[in-house]
């Protein structure tokens, strides 16, 4: 299964772990597979304005794509989502003045789907915490996509937020078993079921799977095991999965460009994050072709910041040819666009190209691509329907 790439992820998405896990919510586990991966990507689309808006949107395609379920089965896609909503979290804290505090919400306090859009939204409460970094560590997308089951992908996410402590600390297994979904079993209550069918498992899945090893532990009283917690360490085998160093976007001819107009290779990548790699370019393109230009960067700098030098507003220059109001449009458009969707959305128009000259022209010059600019054009009419109307046929 490809990787979904992360280089465009920015802010407190990029964190990888948190530093002390000194909160939980804890979340029944009796979700399935498809609802734990559709759960996290809802997180991660929403994660920047969890407090500042109510409401958040991402399209349907881009939300099969990103938990990799490639299907247009969409009453399954409903059944994910109303279980969201019908699964309960519930928190048990200390407030910031020591204070502690209880709550429970539903997971999504609801969910609509409607012209391909999936509109969903967080209570107040529950998204105030979501949001906090010291109760939220990161799952990466990456690896999530490649478990195949809801154990693994539970004891995954129990255990990565502990990975710099190095321990999960002593759970009692009446919370492991609620962790893992499987309490009120009665087959469970038994240790020995529970080991062999879902600690075993798990354990097997995540050491294969993720970036990281865990050991289970168990403590007894008597003959009866009472607690369980995991060792955790990196899977140096694994570890590039969970790579946070905008390593793929060194490697692009944009990002060369700005290294060798003097932008630092920390600013380089913030800007490639924020303005996406389009973007910049065309904005590079601009100030390069200014002439009188005393310092480079500091117009570069002026011209994303204050987004000026964009097709249609060049002064002195005439009327934009068809063509480049279409590529206008179309970058408006990508813009517009939240950085997880704009990943979604290259890696979708990707698939799409069998030939392999394509593939690498799009892979260069992005939505830019000359050699797909047809195919281009029709993919952000489906996406965006009117998005390109009144222009002619080019």
């Amino acid at each position: 299964m490809d990787d979904i790439p992360r280089d465009q992820l920015s802010g407190a998405l990029r964190r990888g772990a948190v530093k002390k896990h000194v909160a939980a919510i804890h979340v029944s586990g009796k979700l399935t597979l498809l609802q734990r991966k559709l759960s996290n990507v809802l997180l991660l689309n929403a994660y920047d304005t969890l407090i500042s808006r109510s409401r958040h949107q991402i399209d349907a395609r881009t939300l099969c794509l990103m938990i990799g379920y490639n299907s247009n089965d969409m009453d399954t896609l409903k059944q994910s989502l109303r279980g969201l909503a019908e699964t309960v979290a519930e928190w048990d804290m200390l407030d910031g003045k020591g204070q502690q505090e209880w709550g429970v919400s539903s997971l999504l306090s609801y969910a609509k789907l409607k012209g391909g859009i999936c509109e969903y939204a967080y209570s107040p409460a529950l998204a105030e915490k979501l949001h906090d970094p010291k109760v939220f560590a990161l799952i990466n997308l990456n690896i999530q996509r490649r478990f195949t089951s809801g154990h693994a992908l539970a004891l995954y996410e129990n255990c990565y937020r502990f990975v710099r402590t190095g321990s999960t600390g002593w759970w009692p297994l009446d919370l492991f078993r609620r962790l893992m979904g499987v309490e009120g079993s009665a087959y469970y209550e038994t240790f020995k079921h529970l080991n062999a069918k879902v600690i075993k498992p798990a354990v097997d899945e995540v050491n294969r799977t993720s970036n990281i090893l865990v050991t289970p532990e168990t403590r007894k009283q008597g003959r009866a095991v009472t607690d369980i917690r995991f060792r955790i360490k990196e899977n140096p085998q694994l570890a590039i999965l969970d790579m946070d160093d905008g390593e793929g976007m060194r490697h692009g001819a944009v990002y060369a460009r700005l290294r060798d107009l003097g932008v630092s290779d920390r600013l380089a990548r913030q800007w490639l994050s924020a303005h996406g790699e389009e973007q910049v370019l065309e904005k590079l393109d601009y100030v390069e072709a200014r002439k009188n230009v005393k310092s480079k960067l500091g117009y570069l700098t002026a011209a994303l910041e204050g987004n000026f030098g964009a097709v249609a507003d060049r002064a002195g220059e005439a009327a934009p040819s068809p063509r480049a109001e279409r590529l206008r449009r179309i970058l408006e458009a990508v813009k517009a666009r939240t950085p997880t969707q704009r990943d979604a959305d290259k890696r979708l128009f990707l698939a799409q190209l069998s030939d392999a000259a394509m593939r690498d022209d799009f892979e260069k010059h992005g939505w830019m691509s000359p050699l797909n600019s047809t195919r281009i054009a029709a993919f952000w009419e489906e996406m965006s329907p009117g998005l390109l109307e009144g222009l002619e046929e080019v």
